[in-house]
């Protein structure tokens, strides 16, 4: 009997409107059953639906302001309305940017240059003020920093000390701090200065932009064939001169590198020195002229080589030695 009536429950669940429950019906039991089973069903399918959720706000207590979100939100709404300006404010920059009139401003260019090292330019001023003083016993009344160019267009790194009698060439190595070499020139014999641009014959491979000064104590046209094309000579009756790479470095290179403080105190310098000489044998005296300075150089490879690679120069090179 149990049996059957389970039978029966399970076909009228299926074909409802087949299977009809008879008169007399099921017990209490059966009934509750099914009530039973219906309840469940019907919470089964309300699992997976959002019918029953309501949506949590993340925001924090006592947070009244509206978020940006809902900033943008308004502000959509409103400019389909009436357009809306709006500026944007921008803090005024308090930055400043200048121009260098000169790459060697740079400080890590400069540091190259061991004459630019601190003390050093000072160190090379002590050192020669008492040799000069033990071995000439002159003193020293100037004191400048230029570059030296030779009759083969060598740049080489020089300092000039005049005296009362006397310019003094010397080549000073800033990196060990000692003096290589001191060329000593009396005023007596200078005659003649020269003023002006570099210029070299038309055939020329290596040329140079700029001016200069060209001392001259002797005459060029008694100067052997063998010194002036010997690169190493030291018979050279004129010294050529242009302004240190390193003038724009401070305010205290740009005094000692100025090439027009060191020839308004050299032409001063030879004046006085003709006028106590004696039987100098130069009756015309000083001429100052300005003129173009000619550099005969040809090839020029030799120069190509040491002043694109600062030869002449006491500088830091990395790896390599000076």
């Amino acid at each position: 009997m149990y049996f059957q009536r389970c039978l029966f429950l399970k076909r009228s669940l299926i074909h409802p409107n087949k299977y009809t429950l008879p008169s007399g019906g099921l017990d209490n039991s059966l009934d509750r059953g099914s009530v039973g089973a219906g309840i469940k069903a019907e919470e089964m399918s309300t699992i997976g639906s959002f019918e029953g959720f309501q949506p949590v706000s993340l925001k924090q207590e006592g947070d009244d302001q509206p978020s940006e979100a809902d900033h943008l939100s308004m502000e959509e709404g409103d400019q389909e309305k009436t357009p809306v300006w709006r500026e944007i404010s921008r803090q005024s920059s308090v930055t400043k940017s200048t121009l260098c009139p000169n790459p060697y401003h740079q400080p890590y260019i400069s540091r190259k240059y061991f004459v630019t090292r601190p003390g050093a330019i000072e160190t090379a001023l002590e050192d020669l003020k008492g040799h000069i003083a033990e071995t000439y016993g002159e003193t020293i009344q100037g004191f400048w920093l230029l570059t030296e160019i030779d009759h083969w267009n060598n740049e080489k790194e020089k300092i000039l000390l005049v005296t009362d009698k006397t310019l003094l060439i010397c080549k000073y190595d800033f990196i060990m701090l000692s003096c290589v070499q001191v060329q000593r020139v009396p005023l007596s014999a200078v005659y003649r200065i020269c003023l002006g641009k570099f210029v070299f014959p038309a055939i020329s491979l290596d040329k140079r932009p700029g001016e200069g000064l060209r001392i001259y104590w002797g005459s060029p046209e008694e100067q052997s064939l063998l010194s002036r094309w010997n690169p190493w000579s030291t018979e050279v009756p004129y010294a050529t001169f242009t302004e240190h790479p390193m003038k724009y470095t401070s305010e205290k290179f740009l005094e000692i590198c100025k090439l027009s403080g060191f020839t308004s105190k050299l032409v001063s310098a030879i004046q006085n020195a003709h006028k106590n000489s004696a039987g100098s044998g130069r009756e015309k005296g000083l001429m100052v002229l300005t003129q173009p300075i000619l550099i005969e150089t040809y090839t020029g490879l030799m120069s190509f080589i040491g002043n694109r690679n600062k030869l002449g120069y006491s500088l830091a090179r990395g790896s390599v030695g000076f």
